[in-house]
């Protein structure tokens, strides 16, 4: 499991440098060129990425979709070498594996997919493949923190309505959303306990991109794969 960050790519500003979005408004070979430069150095032999929607839906893959990916936030494979990608730059990756049973996950979950579960709904579909919850490693990867992702108190009181754990407050006292507590209480749920934190707050991470900070941005990833 690897979280990639903005350095050591192609991409001119305000990509710079590694950006591995698609569908950000950067140069498509400069992001082709940082997708492969990743993969080299992951020692992948290809990879998948999603067309991500901020939806529940997950699939299992034994191949990259090619250039018109569909409309997915989460998938997982038994494929060796075959990298998983989630593209992120301020929601969170969230990487999942069960060695045992020799599968792996990947799964983009913002505000609109963790509250619609698409973290639960990987570990289930993984679990229906054969992985099982309780031998599973999570790790969830760099996102706005919860004293940072100000939003409307409506909406934090609607998305609290579904994942309590997710209220929180900013540093200047007004309302947010604790995506990472939120995540946790998922995976806890569905029988997963083995997590790790990349606590990095995208928002304050210059070396991460970060689109409430920026704007128009790039994207980082979190990748996970199996070894052969």
């Amino acid at each position: 499991m690897r979280i990639t960050n903005r350095h050591g790519g192609t991409s001119a500003e305000p990509y710079g440098s590694r950006n591995l979005g698609g569908l950000c408004g950067d140069d498509p070979e400069a992001v082709a060129a940082n997708r492969a430069k990743t993969a080299a150095e992951f020692g992948l032999d290809r990879t998948v990425f999603m067309r991500q929607v901020h939806s529940a839906d997950v699939r299992y893959v034994t191949e990259p979709f090619g250039d018109d990916p569909p409309p997915l936030d989460g998938v997982f494979t038994d494929v060796p070498h075959l990298g998983l990608a989630a593209l992120c730059a301020d929601c969170a990756p969230v990487l999942l594996a069960d060695p045992v049973a020799g599968l792996v996950g990947a799964a983009h979950s913002g505000r609109v997919g963790t509250v619609l579960g698409v973290v639960p709904a990987l570990v289930e579909a993984m679990a229906g493949h054969g992985a099982d919850p309780a031998r599973m490693t999570a790790l969830i990867g760099p996102m706005a923190c919860g004293s940072c992702y100000e939003v409307p108190a409506g909406m934090r009181r609607e998305v609290a309505e579904v994942l309590p754990e997710v209220w929180s407050i900013t540093r200047d006292d007004t309302p947010a959303l604790d995506l990472r507590a939120g995540i946790t209480s998922q995976l806890a749920r569905a029988g997963v306990r083995d997590v790790t934190h990349d606590t990095r707050c995208t928002i304050e991470t210059p070396d991460l991109f970060s689109h409430r900070r920026d704007g128009r941005t790039g994207r980082f990833a979190g990748y996970v794969w199996l070894e052969a």
